[in-house]
């Protein structure tokens, strides 16, 4: 029974419980790299284009380690945004991937590697103009994500970071806007 008892006190204090990274109503703990194209309100977190198209992405101010990101997404029509994981080169995609032209969400986007594996079920799963969950697991090098509830894709990337912030991206170049709630993250 104590061996018991251990192992779940144990399990408990490895995994901090979830805390909201966006209030809701302002950008309070984030910071913009590119274009000014974020808005806050009514617990939603908002990348519309602007007139240039100019891309830009949403960054935490706050780094992480190991982590399990959950998020509420939403969109219509052609969008390219993701989540990017400790570092700008390492990225789950959201939406139509501006080189192979179809959509990739949940997917890996990886600098100079492209899409090493594709997330499977994606289209059986994603819900276009209505919330949609993800729920991103960054352990060490390994990256795992669950789309509506359903795991979708596990990768293992060679240049992951130890520690970093994440990022909502407005990818450049494409009229589009993204919702963004119920933002939360668990360090593990």
């Amino acid at each position: 029974m104590k061996i018991l008892t251990c192992f779940f006190a144990a399990t408990l204090i490895s995994h901090a419980a979830p805390e909201a990274i966006f209030d809701g109503r302002s950008l309070a703990g984030w910071k913009t790299a590119g274009a000014v194209v974020w808005t806050a309100a009514d617990g939603v977190l908002t990348g519309t284009s602007n007139e240039k198209k100019q891309g830009s992405i949403l960054w935490t101010e706050k780094e992480y380690a190991d982590f399990v990101l959950s998020c509420e997404f939403r969109f219509e029509g052609k969008i390219d945004s993701g989540v990017f994981l400790r570092h700008e080169n390492d990225q789950i995609q959201i939406g139509i991937s501006g080189s192979l032209k179809r959509d990739m969400t949940a997917s890996p986007y990886i600098v100079g590697k492209g899409y090493p594996v594709e997330a499977k079920c994606v289209a059986e799963l994603l819900k276009e103009g209505e919330w949609n969950t993800m729920k991103i697991t960054a352990k060490g090098a390994v990256y795992n994500v669950e789309l509506n509830g359903k795991e979708v894709m596990t990768y293992t990337s060679e240049t992951a970071k130890e520690k970093g912030p994440v990022g909502f991206q407005m990818h450049g170049g494409v009229v589009m806007k993204v919702d963004f709630r119920a933002i939360t993250l668990a360090s593990l």
